[in-house]
């Protein structure tokens, strides 16, 4: 398919180590290619099949199952976290009887991110170690409110939410992805990492230069991201994932369309932000939605779907460091292109 040979093309000069890349139209079904190498050590090339970290992109996983049991009246996008937590956010100028779950969902709770905290400065310090959700929350809490409100984007409000799921379900916020997402679709190249350190395989190895040095990072126990982004996927599913989304499978019309409610994102020219998902609109009547996400190892994600869920690109990068203004626009052209 020339548009997706035209993507390759380009994305080998985008410098990263590996990309891989999931595909999915009307005319081509779902293709999956690779650029680069997935391991830079035995030489091993990307294919597209790869389990990666995906980050952020988490993130649409959460809000996808906090909106099922909103549709099921378990709770409701405008309760209180003090209304499932009680006393747990009471802190300086964090009151949870003023925060909602939407706020949570949409950055608009005026949270600081928890990884602002000292905690995190030493980069290598808790690579190996279990950090429990709860723990970040708490961490955030004793920080100073980020100045660029209403919208922050906080990962502190994911894993918040994660706690609020745990509390109304009984049950932690991987299960419910697993149960209601992943074994529902079928996907079998997603899971909940827990504390388990390694990829499964085929794995996208990731890189990160440190004092001129190129260091594989890809090992990490990632537990402390829970909510916000702790997720292992592959590019099949994660392409999967947005098409049934966006397409109605995993949400009914009313909560699909809370998803679709969106505030401005400062961050980014144009973008703005719904329940866990990013829109971008490309042309005038041309709309995409994704969630971009970055890891400590080095893992990358960026990915766009059509409104409609009809044609959906993943891109898992292994490279921490690349032409991501390359990699955006091959994005933006490829999903634009697919029929």
């Amino acid at each position: 398919m020339k548009p997706v040979r035209a993507a390759l093309k380009e994305l080998a000069r985008a410098g990263a180590s590996g990309i891989g890349v999931a595909v999915k139209s009307p005319r081509c079904g779902l293709l999956t290619r690779g650029v680069g190498l997935a391991d830079l050590r035995t030489g091993r090339e990307a294919t597209g099949r790869e389990h990666s970290r995906i980050a952020s992109n988490t993130k649409a996983w959460t809000a996808t199952v906090v909106l099922q049991l909103v549709g099921e009246g378990r709770l409701g996008l405008d309760d209180t976290v003090d209304h499932h937590l009680p006393g747990l956010v009471r802190s300086g100028p964090y009151d949870g009887r003023r925060i909602t779950i939407r706020q949570l969902l949409q950055h608009t709770s005026g949270l600081p991110d928890y990884l602002d905290a000292p905690f995190w400065d030493d980069e290598l310090a808790h690579r190996w170690d279990h950090v429990d959700p709860l723990r970040t929350v708490k961490q955030a809490l004793t920080l100073p409110p980020p100045e660029d409100e209403p919208f922050s984007y906080s990962n502190t409000n994911y894993n918040l939410v994660g706690l609020i799921v745990t509390k109304v379900t009984g049950r932690g916020i991987g299960t419910e992805i697993t149960e209601r997402i992943v074994k529902r679709l079928g996907l079998r190249g997603t899971y909940w990492p827990g504390d388990r350190t390694t990829l499964p395989e085929p794995d996208l190895r990731s890189y990160v230069k440190r004092s001129g040095k190129l260091l594989d990072w890809t090992e990490w126990n990632t537990s402390g991201a829970d909510a916000s982004g702790a997720l292992v996927s592959t590019g099949a599913d994660v392409t999967a994932f947005w098409s049934a989304l966006m397409s109605g499978k995993l949400l009914a019309p009313a909560q699909l369309a809370e998803m679709k409610r969106t505030v401005p994102d400062p961050t980014e020219r144009g973008a703005r932000y719904g329940l866990g998902a990013e829109r971008h609109e490309h042309t005038k009547g041309f709309v995409t939605w994704g969630h971009s996400g970055f890891m400590e190892t080095g893992h990358k994600i960026r990915n766009a779907v059509t409104d409609d869920g009809r044609r959906a690109v993943t891109l898992l990068v292994g490279s921490e460091e690349f032409d991501e203004a390359r990699v955006d626009s091959v994005l933006r052209t490829l999903i634009r292109d697919l029929r």
